[in-house]
């Protein structure tokens, strides 16, 4: 998976959103013969994304934590699917981001929510 140092410091809401829906694409598109190990994987990695951030966190602690690398969620899929190589793609990573954005406390329809002022 992709580490903290390919990216520049802030990777940014905006920059880590496309990412995670681009991971969200691969799985839609992903062969039926390897969707059993990838949605395995998807699932440790929202698991293990819950154990780190909790049930209440924010957007901008889910991306520090994407910022902060996801090498990771490689070592991760290696345990989870050994034999299925097809499932240690970043993109599941994204995903897994993607998915569990969605329960941040300032994300609802699809978008992040301005702060109150």
């Amino acid at each position: 998976m992709r580490s903290g140092a390919s990216y520049p410091d802030q990777v940014g809401f905006e920059t880590a959103i496309q990412q995670w829906r681009q991971g969200e694409l691969y799985l839609d598109d992903a062969l039926p013969e390897h969707v059993a190990a990838i949605q395995r994987v998807e699932d440790a990695i929202v698991a293990e994304l819950r154990r780190r951030l909790g049930g209440t966190f924010t957007v901008d602690e889910l991306v520090a934590l994407y910022e902060d690398g996801t090498s990771w969620c490689l070592d991760l899929a290696g345990r989870i699917a050994p034999r299925a190589p097809w499932s240690w793609d970043a993109r599941i990573a994204d995903a897994a981001f993607a998915r569990y954005v969605r329960g941040a406390a300032d994300y609802a329809g699809g978008r992040r929510l301005e702060a109150p002022r």
